[in-house]
């Protein structure tokens, strides 16, 4: 399930140069290409992981500790704990730092969402960061 955050009306981001529909078309289709190509048990547990897309961390995550130009954040419990905690457990993309991170590049911004998808779905299977370099997920 990937769920779009427009915070307010959709605009034209004059630093980005994109458009907000444009931008979460662009890494919408990503995320569901890079859960299609993963292996069926994996690929049925990750689309049921609700993924949003936000622009940049809000005052309330920077205030939790965030940095302001974080890609990707997963919160909640790792699929072992799900069920003992409220919270149900999701992925959220910071599409305008991927794409400053791309430099405005629409294959590097689509590059950048893939890699960032499975990071944070990485640390929903229970990775650390160290686990998830290891496997080139950094």
């Amino acid at each position: 399930m990937v769920a779009i955050v427009t915070e307010g009306k959709t605009r034209q981001n004059l630093r980005m140069g994109m458009d907000w529909k444009k931008l979460c078309a662009m890494a919408s289709a990503e995320v569901e290409k890079t859960l299609a190509a993963l292996p069926k048990p994996l690929r049925e547990r990750a689309e049921k992981l609700p993924v949003t897309f936000e622009r940049q961390p809000n005052v309330d995550l920077r205030a939790d500790g965030i940095e302001a130009d974080t890609l990707g954040l997963f919160t909640g419990p790792d699929f072992a704990d799900e069920e003992n905690v409220p919270m149900p457990p999701q992925i959220i993309l910071f599409l305008e730092n991927i794409w400053d991170v791309a430099e405005a590049d629409g294959k590097l911004f689509r590059e950048e969402v893939r890699t960032t998808f499975l990071h944070e779905l990485g640390h929903y299977l229970g990775l650390d960061e160290d686990d998830l370099t290891e496997r080139g997920l950094e």
